[in-house]
């Protein structure tokens, strides 16, 4: 409870405070708001940031305030740097006093700020354009109904989060393997969506599926004794802010009964995850959406015009010191699929605990190549009547069948 009220106090500070309050009309002035803090959030963040660099909108000393998690009243932009540190009430506060400050355009990192931000301007006259990444279900969380079919504001990116190869790995690890653990937060669309996806994937492959659920990270260690005491083999769970916030806590207590922890993104190895098997672009997801940022700012999109973009990226990442813990074995075919390995708390690969993914930086090339580049992508998600329409037909026929 102290905590949740220091946020709210900091947030409520900023809102009555005048700075960034843009006194020329020509500077942008740009919300960044993430939800919690976690090592993915980190990564789309840099994406977004390192985009907004390469365009000039901010220097080295410039960026090093940013890194900092502080404000920035810069020469080419300005930049509001808002956490709600996995707080709801929090993060509606920080999204209306987005709202209160006239900014331009929000830069969103998550499914839960982007449904706040959504619903708080779906019915705003002129309402800021928006940009999310690192959201996994817009549709089942009422962000957007399809790619196309959405707010005329609202664009981003969606990960593909590949459950069934996620939940195959599991086979991979162990041919036998009969009953898994699912700890589910209700709360969440993601988890929710991300929990039946699993689920029926599971029922694919023949696997038992036993399921807990969780209203907050203090459940998680009741969550594990009850799946463990109705005989899983191994612990994987759909993404959640609680999962996230608690996969080093899930690790100790996988360790204490001696079942393996898969993730479903690779960075979570980082985090304790035995196998961490699933997405593995999340850096790209903020650069994609810093090129949507730069495009809207410099007119060269009408966001409208843009649809969803869908990013597919699979990886594999093996906490061989997890392992240990949990007195787990590793086949050594599933090492060799693996894109790095963490043993004695190093990466075979480069990557590390704070920019866990292998490729963090934007390719060496110049502005005008740059900028060609990210039209040219941009381009490819830009909504035709036709496909309009047939999204639109595949809505009716959903709501046909329902």
């Amino acid at each position: 409870m102290i905590h949740r009220f220091l946020l709210l106090i900091a947030v409520l500070a900023l809102s009555v405070s005048p700075m960034l309050r843009a006194q020329d009309d020509d500077i942008p002035t740009i919300a960044m708001m993430n939800f919690g803090y976690s090592a993915g959030q980190t990564l789309a963040t840099k994406g977004a940031f390192d985009v907004l660099q390469a365009y000039g909108y901010f220097n080295d000393e410039e960026r090093a305030v940013l890194d900092a998690g502080e404000d920035l009243a810069g020469e080419n932009i300005n930049i509001l740097w808002r956490n709600a540190g996995s707080d709801t009430p929090t993060a509606n506060l920080m999204v209306e006093d987005a709202l209160d400050r006239g900014v331009d355009a929000m830069m969103i990192v998550t499914t839960q700020v982007t449904q706040i931000a959504a619903n708080a301007t779906r019915d705003l006259e002129d309402p800021p354009a928006i940009m999310f990444s690192l959201v996994g279900s817009p549709y089942f969380a009422g962000i957007a109904d399809a790619p196309c079919i959405k707010p005329n504001h609202i664009g981003g990116s969606q990960y593909h989060l590949p459950y069934a190869e996620a939940m195959g790995v599991t086979q991979l690890w162990n041919p036998d393997i009969k009953v898994v653990g699912m700890i589910v937060a209700p709360g969440e669309p993601i988890s929710v969506s991300g929990g039946r996806s699993l689920q029926l994937a599971a029922e694919d492959l023949g696997l038992t599926v036993e399921v807990a659920t969780v209203v907050t990270l203090s459940d998680l260690n009741l969550a594990t004794e009850a799946l463990v005491n109705r005989g899983v083999e191994a612990l994987i769970n759909p993404i959640s802010s609680i999962i996230l916030s608690g996969t080093t806590l899930l690790q100790t207590l996988t360790a204490e009964y001696g079942i393996p922890l898969f993730g479903i993104f690779p960075y979570h190895a980082y985090n304790g995850a035995t196998v961490a098997a699933g997405f593995n672009n999340v850096y790209g997801e903020g650069v994609i959406q810093g090129r949507m940022l730069v495009a809207h700012l410099s007119g060269d999109i009408d966001i409208s015009e843009i649809s969803i973009n869908r990013t597919e990226d699979f990886g594999i990442a093996i906490n061989l010191d997890s392992a240990a813990a949990q007195e787990v074995t590793i086949p050594d075919a599933l090492l060799e699929m693996a894109d790095f390995v963490i043993e004695n708390g190093v990466s075979s690969a480069g990557a590390t605990r704070e920019l866990p993914e292998v490729v963090t930086t934007l390719p060496d090339m110049s502005l005008d190549e740059r900028r060609a580049a990210d039209l040219a992508f941009l381009e490819t998600l830009r909504c035709t009547e036709e496909m309009i329409a047939e999204q639109r037909a595949q809505i009716e026929d959903t709501w046909a069948e329902e």
